[in-house]
């Protein structure tokens, strides 16, 4: 058989196996070529390989070869893993000042994480950024099956990449992927127990203001808005004796209860839920934030599509305004050939799609952080603090219920001198848990505070207390 057959033949073999992943040299509004290892690509998984997951692969600029591994999984669910690229932890992000509404410019983010850790960024679940499926049913999405196709995405990955099953590895991700970030770290590590090939280097999971118990964290709400002066001290007291506590799971014939929550409403209506010190510029459709059921909409933030500020037209400065810039950049059809995206494989790139078909199938992982605890990894939990989305408030209720060892008990943590949040340490031997508060943090903290995550982030991987 002629050479050239037999390299079609491979060619066809490994693009049926949903195989691809190709070398980023440049990227449109960035000048010259990357200054950093960027590799892009799709991987099968699922039944019949029909759902192809997109990734994006940066090497540390560090110690490749040192450094740990990441599996990074943007919440939402549905947001993309571009965005945790461009606005919280990615080596590059947009230059505001010389951008404008058509061309939007790149520069090299200077507290990226990949400085200390090789990060795959992954678009999960399936109708998340540029990941597709080749057939409407593998569409429909729930909580196990996302945790499942992620956890074969990084078997083969790994597969693909043995020269990283030495590193240290860390499933990680924030805000919705609170509840798939244990899933997925539980499924390796009894992959690992059966003896599944390629053994996976696990040493951990790290999680930022994340989802972990849905009603007690939209419980916590209350209590975090009366901590912040939101609500009075007489509308908090009387919320809590008139609903007992529990804000979420409402019974509408207590009338002292439901009258108390509207006054609750109407204290935070104005407020940025994201973080609770910014500017309010969205218009947004009614949306219970301390009764009724769970709404997705508490963890994806991108409601609606707004025009940037005009001369004519002058408005407050909001920090959604920001994200315009990706939908124009991730759109550009340069862009697609510059990160080797399939053509026609998705009708177009949203930042956060809240289309997706997706059943909310896990509302409580807490049972999964006590078994991965017993199982000796160490842990990393974040929280801005001016977060109202995720309060820290219900992240520290769920960490007590633990019942965990409190080896260094709550204390400041410093950046350049200055107190950059809080952190207790907690341990079940041989498991540590770190828990650190990220002052002035929002949802989610490393987009507000980028300069301090990375140094949480980077004393946390070289195991300095932080």
């Amino acid at each position: 058989m002629k050479w050239w057959v037999l390299h079609f033949l491979a060619l066809r073999l490994l693009f049926q196996s949903g195989l691809s992943q190709t070398v980023v040299k440049s990227l449109p509004g960035l000048l010259g070529d990357l200054p950093f290892y960027l590799e892009t690509g799709y991987i099968g998984v699922g039944e019949l390989e029909d759902v192809q997951l997109f990734y994006y692969f940066v090497k540390s600029e560090r110690s490749p070869k040192d450094d740990p591994l990441v599996l990074w999984l943007t919440g939402g669910p549905g947001c993309s893993a571009l965005s945790a690229i461009l606005y919280e932890i990615g080596p590059f992000t947009f230059n505001y000042e010389n951008s404008t509404r058509d061309r939007p410019t790149l520069q090299l983010h200077e507290y990226s994480w990949t400085k200390v850790a090789n990060i795959i960024f992954l678009d999960q679940p399936v109708g998340t950024g540029f990941s597709y499926a080749n057939s409407w049913e593998s569409y429909n999405m729930n909580d196990n099956v996302s945790a499942a196709a992620t956890y074969e995405f990084l078997w083969k990955w790994l597969k693909l990449h043995p020269e990283f099953l030495s590193n240290p590895l860390y499933i990680a991700g924030d805000s919705y992927s609170g509840i798939t970030v244990p899933m997925v770290t539980l499924q390796v590590a009894k992959g690992n127990d059966v003896g599944l090939k390629p053994k996976m280097n696990l040493e951990g999971y790290l999680l930022g203001n994340p989802a972990t118990n849905i009603s007690s964290d939209m419980n916590s709400i209350v209590p975090f808005a009366h901590l912040k002066a939101l609500i009075s001290d007489e509308l908090y007291e009387s919320a809590k004796t008139n609903c007992n506590g529990d804000y979420v799971d409402v019974n509408l014939s207590n009338a002292a209860c439901v009258n108390d929550l509207e006054g609750v409403a109407k204290c935070l209506e104005n407020i940025c839920e994201a973080n609770i010190l910014e500017p309010n510029c969205l218009p947004q459709t009614p949306k219970s934030t301390v009764g009724g059921t769970w709404d997705s909409g508490l963890i994806n933030q991108d409601r609606s599509l707004l025009l940037l500020p005009t001369p004519e037209a002058p408005r407050v400065w909001c920090r959604n305004y920001n994200y315009m810039y990706s939908y124009i950049w991730a759109s550009d059809r340069a862009v697609h050939d510059a990160l080797h995206v399939r053509e026609g494989t998705i009708e177009k790139w949203v930042r956060c799609n809240e289309t997706l078909s997706y059943i909310y199938t896990v509302s409580d992982v807490i049972d999964i952080h006590k078994e991965l605890i017993k199982m000796g990894f160490r842990v990393l939990i974040y929280s801005g603090d001016h977060d109202m989305v995720v309060p820290y408030v219900g992240t520290l209720a769920w960490i007590e219920t633990l019942n965990l060892t409190i080896s260094q008990d709550w204390e400041a943590w410093f950046v350049d001198g200055q107190v950059a949040g809080y952190t207790t340490l907690y341990s079940y031997f041989p498991s540590l848990l770190t828990y650190a508060t990220v002052k002035g943090g929002g949802h989610t903290a490393p987009e507000y505070k980028p300069k301090e995550c990375f140094e949480l982030i980077n004393r946390w991987f070289d195991y300095y207390y932080i």
